[in-house]
């Protein structure tokens, strides 16, 4: 165990996590080694911990899984998460035959803040619903329009009802507290109009013009399908120093076989693509995807979904610019968003839809309110309290404080959700493909000749190729076996050979049939003839694959 005693029910700032990470890394010097990819518009380092065992082979002639969390700042719980995984590794290595076997023969990759400027303005009073990265301050990226500030000085940045004949809310007839829609045609009550606490730049007197910020989403800032007009998408692909690290990163550590990056809300994982239908997948990647994600959903409770078909909800505005899509549809790399923590299925509310974006009909909120009320308090929920606004007048100020109750969840239910999606990142990772030498043997032939013989397989769930998008695309390297000869000289056979890709066991879901999915081969064998003389030759056997890991043997003449 590393004698680390780190609280998982509480949010961590940026100094109290660089403290543990730190402490981890010294705890473990062996396994674990702490870097920065990156520093952020404000000064903070962008911290990188690398997790494997060096004793059993270089980091780069492993599988390699990546994990991110918090490139949304006011997304908490996804930092949790990711520090828990690096935690829960290093803590268990040597303890859990699971944990030992994946930091032996693979690699991880884990950034667990990737905005650290913006989490800090997120994580402190007034705690803010922002997801800037920093190049501006909040506020300073709107030019005009409502910029929310925390107006009443109670350290919340919630929202204002103003009074509108014309206004699309109304209160609820049960609980005056809670806002429900006005019905269509509905005329003769007190309406309402609801906006983000601020002050208005620029105001009219008539429309109160709410502006998308310069400084936003990272997450539209890499170089797939890329977009100026996405809200966040930066001044071109990896313009901000954080994409471009992860960039760097990814690029730099071909060996990457799996990845997950971490969001909130949803309770959702998250799988491509972002701007196709599943129909025009490949049926294989396809089924891979949602073979993982059935994992993944019995671990964590959460179903997968497609980000276009179930999470997209208007078709005609697809997301640019993403992680997973550059990853995936540019890297061939299997990769899923999990959107971490759902309020309203914890308050006992169906799960109807896996996009939304404010309150529904006034009993479901009212379920929602009610669970928020006796876990979080007036954390969670502001009383609405009257404030002379000086552009709107007389107006009131409260409701969701949506960064601490739909964004992310309260401290007693955060360690059992960081567990669950760590084990199924350990699921996922554990799936990587994995080529072995199963045998290696020489033969005597007479006359100072030898066949030399290696046996290659995969012993993985996915193929060497990872993907069909990697063949298409082009970057998905093949398996090779090499040898060098000690003292023998070799007469027949290139010295390396290319054995092509080798399939995984999630070609074989079913049994064999003419009409269902052909297999491809596991296990290749490579051959070489050579002279020399018994006892004082010998040559070495190396393979190699990007993806599945190298390995060398040596073998005697």
């Amino acid at each position: 165990m590393t004698g680390i005693d780190i609280p998982f029910d509480t949010y961590h700032d940026y100094d109290t996590m660089t403290g543990y990470l730190r402490q981890l890394a010294e705890a473990h010097p062996e396994i674990a080694t702490l870097n920065s990819i990156a520093r952020s518009h404000r000064g903070r380092d962008v911290w990188f911990m690398q997790i494997t065992n060096p004793r059993t082979g270089k980091a780069e002639d492993k599988p390699g899984f990546y994990i991110d969390a918090q490139i949304h700042a006011e997304e908490h719980a996804t930092s949790a998460t990711a520090l828990y995984a690096i935690w829960y590794l290093l803590s268990n290595y040597g303890q859990d035959e699971e944990v030992t076997r994946l930091v032996d023969s693979q690699v991880f990759y884990i950034i667990p803040r990737i905005n650290p400027d913006g989490a800090e303005f997120a994580l402190k009073a007034p705690y803010h619903p922002w997801c800037g990265n920093g190049r501006f301050l909040p506020g300073e990226d709107r030019i005009s329009g409502l910029v929310p500030q925390d107006i009443d000085g109670d350290g919340y940045i919630v929202n204002m009802r103003v009074p509108d004949p014309e206004g699309e809310w109304k209160k609820d007839d049960v609980d005056p507290r809670i806002m429900v829609q006005r019905e269509p045609g509905e005329e003769g009550g007190e309406y309402y109009r609801i906006y983000p606490e601020g002050l208005i730049r620029d105001y009219d007197g008539l429309h109160v013009e709410i502006e998308q910020g310069e400084d936003g989403n990272m997450n539209r800032n890499f170089p797939i399908n890329w977009s100026p007009r996405e809200y966040g998408a930066g001044e071109y692909p990896f313009s901000e120093p954080e994409a471009m690290g992860i960039g760097r990163l990814i690029l730099d550590h071909p060996n990457i076989a799996g990845m997950c990056a971490y969001h909130t809300h949803g309770g959702i994982i998250l799988r491509p693509s972002m701007m196709k239908l599943d129909a025009d997948m490949s049926p294989r990647d396809l089924a891979l995807y949602k073979d993982l994600g059935a994992v993944g959903e019995r671990l964590t409770g959460y179903p997968t979904v497609s980000v276009y078909e179930e999470f997209t909800p208007d078709k005609s505005k697809v997301r640019h610019g993403s992680l997973k899509d550059w990853v995936y549809e540019e890297r061939g790399i299997i990769c899923f968003s999990t959107e971490l923590w759902d309020l309203e299925r914890t308050a006992g509310v169906p799960k109807e839809g896996y996009y939304n974006l404010g309150p529904r009909d006034a009993e479901t909120q009212r379920t929602v309110f009610n669970w928020v009320i006796e876990n979080l308090g007036d954390h969670g929920f502001r009383d609405w309290t009257g404030f002379d606004h000086p552009q709107l007048g007389p107006v009131e100020i409260g409701g969701m404080v949506y960064i601490w109750s739909y964004r992310n969840p309260p401290g007693h239910l955060l360690e059992e959700i960081c567990h669950n999606n760590t084990l199924f990142n350990l699921r996922h990772a554990a799936s990587a493909p994995q080529v072995r030498l199963d045998d290696v043997f020489c033969e005597a032939l007479g006359e100072d000749l030898f066949r030399i013989s290696a046996v290659v397989s995969n012993h993985g769930y996915l193929p060497t190729n990872l993907s069909d998008v990697a063949l298409e695309k082009g970057v998905a390297k093949t398996v090779k076996v090499a040898l060098r000869t000690e003292g023998a000289e070799l007469v027949m056979n290139a010295a390396e050979q290319d054995l092509g890709h080798l399939a995984g066991r999630n070609e074989r879901k079913y049994l064999w049939s003419p009409w269902g999915q052909q297999w491809s081969a596991v296990t290749r064998k490579a051959e070489w003839l050579v002279r020399g003389r018994a006892g004082s030759a010998s040559c070495v056997v190396e393979l190699s694959s990007e993806k599945a890991g190298s390995t060398r043997q040596r073998i005697d003449l």
